[in-house]
């Protein structure tokens, strides 16, 4: 245990203290970790994103966090350095308004105000006002800095009560708003924990194979190409490809499927993944903040903190309906001259559950999603893939595998081989990410083919590559790259090219020198769960698919025959698949694109909801709102299900809440319900609608299963 240190930083702008510190564990202090603004759930995100920190709870009333880590300087050093500067993106104007309660001041308040009959009226008088001040003075600070609000009618609810000396009824209205508070927010923080916890743990140390010997390392210095060995039982740290060993592999914490995978030899495995029996060796692709694990994590501190159109329609619609309430209530005393009546009145408002459900029935469905095999980027997200009627696919890599093949290679100069041909496009392809590329090195490699050097690599996006072999220009690519855009005359590749179209095949051109010289032909077949995966979203409501391909027309009809397709475009060019998508908008579609390509980024930032398959390009996930965790379109239509759902919860959720406050208001205002019985139906309805919010969006099981309080 280390005594209080002070950190500065920023010029002494702010200070962070160390005023408890163990193995493992770390308690910071911090001025900026009471700022009313922090937005707590976003700082807590941050700091477990650090590699190595297994969790982090923020105190605001005490100023402190608290966090638990793998230990290792350099994650200390981390956390010291975010508390010390909490980054401004962390704050919030207007966040945090409400404080939550710790639990001991809720039991406190309802103890007080039980017992306060029992002592006598000279007891009695300053305790509810000791009490109900602090009620008294936030409501009077809101309506001076934000105008009307809840807690506006809060104050008056309990400062009528106290002024006709009714204590019990001012006691009892403290205690109540106290505990919703306390509810309220524990089931808030709840939902976002669930998110939360939709990441995979990290790892504190790994095992790696370096210089043929096993050791173990920190995870923070992992190293990219490091082979990272995973045993029974152990998670897999990084995401990677497997190079020796097999092993089965379950990703339930990741996807949701029950059943562990087989991995082997060239498996491509995720972080967060558990290796159920067996041994693998996996060469590390991404570690640290770059793996799926850290970027999922990024995700979701944004998605906690964005808010679809219809909860900000809700927000906007309560803020209008406070001060109805108000003027009601000071209404009805100026008419009657009854507190009671007017108190009773003041207990009801629409804002809590009308708020704090929208909330709560997002982030359940985000859950929910997210154990199915689908991330979902905010609430907008779920508003937008439950109102889509279209969906419009980019054929290679989401209709289709994406896993294509040389099938054939034609030589069409006089004196080339084969081989010849198929190692001069993969010396120029080599460098290139695309599937085609890929595909054509792997052949080249399976044939033990050695590749030409290369120099001067141009690659030239949905087109081709440029490359000078041997002083010679090569271009490999369409045959519109190579016709319209470097001139070079292709009629020799008529005949042959229909023939392989005709399969289902694509065509790659190969020209040297400026050339023709040869054709390379590849297959890409239908995903098999292609045609039930359409014909599921065809049940959910969905009218309209299309799909759009840089394929030749023929290529493109022979792979997709069979599939309920109502349109295909072919030979696109990148910005096509973006003008198709506005052009569908302009007709009053509500679509959503699914690529998985650099070359899909501008569609899917185009269409109202972009989907990327899980294998898709870094530029891709980033430009989706919805991001494919399970290699499984039928995802898809479960995520329709859930976007549905939550749709129908918000949408229940209203009613009932304008419902039943609506009555108990008339109620109140009658004269038929007390302050206390007005309070005491307002909380239970909130509560109420909170539990559906929360247990409706398919979390309801792991809800129940997480207890504790919602203060460190």
């Amino acid at each position: 245990m280390s005594g209080p240190r002070a950190l500065d930083t920023a010029g002494g702008r702010r200070q962070a203290r160390i005023v408890h510190e163990t193995p493992g564990r770390l308690r910071l202090r911090s001025p900026a970790l009471a700022d009313p603004s922090l937005d707590t759930s976003y700082l807590e995100g941050m700091l477990e994103a650090v590699p190595g920190v297994v969790s982090a709870r923020v105190n605001p009333a005490a100023a402190c966090v608290a966090v638990r880590h793998g230990g290792g300087k350099a994650v200390r050093s981390r956390v010291l350095a975010l508390v010390a500067e909490i980054p401004g993106e962390a704050f919030l104007p207007g966040h945090g308004r409400t404080r939550p309660l710790a639990l001991p001041t809720v039991v406190g308040q309802g103890l007080a105000a039980a017992l306060a009959p029992l002592f006598p009226g000279r007891v009695t008088a300053p305790m509810s006002w000791l009490l109900g001040l602090p009620t008294i003075a936030q409501g009077l600070g809101t309506l001076l800095s934000e105008g009307v609000k809840v807690e506006t009618l809060d104050a008056a609810a309990v400062g009528f009560s106290l002024l006709r000396g009714d204590h019990f009824t001012a006691n009892a209205i403290v205690a109540m708003l106290g505990l919703g508070n306390w509810l309220e927010q524990w089931t808030t923080q709840k939902s976002d924990q669930l998110l939360k916890d939709l990441l995979r743990p990290q790892m504190d140390c790994v095992w790696v194979e370096r210089d043929a010997k096993e050791e173990r390392i920190a995870f923070s210095d992992l190293k990219l190409g490091d082979v990272v060995l995973c045993g029974s039982g152990e998670l897999i740290p990084v995401d990677g490809v497997v190079v020796d060993g097999e092993a089965a592999v379950n990703r339930s914490s990741i996807t949701g499927e029950s059943l562990p995978v087989h991995a082997s030899l060239g498996t491509e495995v995720l972080s967060g993944s558990l290796v159920e029996e067996g041994r693998l060796k996996i060469a590390a692709r991404t570690i640290g903040a770059e793996t799926s694990m850290a970027r999922t994590r990024r995700f979701l501190q944004n998605s906690l903190r964005s808010k679809s159109a219809s909860q900000k329609h809700s927000d906007e619609l309560a803020d209008r309906l406070v001060p109805v309430t108000l003027a009601l209530g000071l209404g009805l005393f100026a008419l009657t001259r009854d507190v009671r009546r007017a108190a009773a009145v003041l207990t009801v408002d629409y804002s809590c559950a009308l708020k704090l459900a929208a909330p709560v029935a997002v982030k359940s469905g985000m859950h929910a999603a997210g154990h199915r095999g689908v991330l979902l980027k905010g609430g907008q997200a779920l508003d937008n893939l439950a109102a889509i009627d279209t969906i419009v696919f980019d054929k290679t890599g989401t209709l289709t595998r994406g896993d294509l093949r040389v099938t054939d290679v034609l030589p069409l100069e006089a004196g080339l081989t084969e081989p010849e041909l198929l190692a001069l496009a993969a010396g120029a392809e080599e460098h290139y990410s695309h599937p085609v590329a890929r595909a054509v090195v792997v052949e080249a490699k399976t044939r033990g083919l050695t590749l030409p050097p290369i120099s001067q690599v141009d690659f030239i996006v949905a087109h081709g590559v440029s490359a000078f072999v041997q002083g010679a220009q090569v271009l490999v690519g369409s045959r519109h790259f190579l016709e319209d855009d470097e001139a070079v005359e292709c009629s020799a590749a008529e005949e042959p090219g229909k023939r392989l179209r005709s399969e289902g095949k694509s065509l790659l051109c190969v020209a040297r020198g400026g050339r023709l010289v040869g054709l390379i032909a590849l297959r890409d077949e239908l995903r098999p769960e292609a045609a039930e995966a359409l014909r599921l979203l065809r049940e959910r409501g969905i009218s309209r698919v299309v799909v759009l391909t840089g394929d030749h027309r023929d290529t493109a009809r022979a792979v997709l025959a069979g599939l309920d397709v109502d349109e295909t475009h072919w030979e696109l060019a990148p910005e096509d698949k973006a003008d198709i998508v506005r052009t569908l908008q302009a007709q009053g579609r509500k679509l959503a694109f699914a690529g998985d390509g650099v070359n899909d980024a501008p569609a899917l930032l185009t269409a109202d909801v972009g989907v990327c398959m899980p294998g898709g390009a870094d530029l891709a996930r980033e430009s989706a709102q919805v991001v494919l965790l399970e290699d499984d379109l039928r995802v898809l239509a479960t995520a329709r299900d859930i976007a549905a759902r939550t749709r129908r919860v918000l949408t229940n959720g209203f009613r009932t809440a304008v419902g039943v406050n609506s009555a108990v208001m008339l109620l109140a205002a009658g004269g038929k319900l007390s302050p206390v019985a007005a309070a005491i139906l307002h909380n239970a309805c909130t509560l109420g609608i909170l539990g559906y919010a929360a247990l409706s969006g398919g979390a309801g099981e792991a809800l129940a299963q997480r207890g504790g309080a919602a203060n460190t």
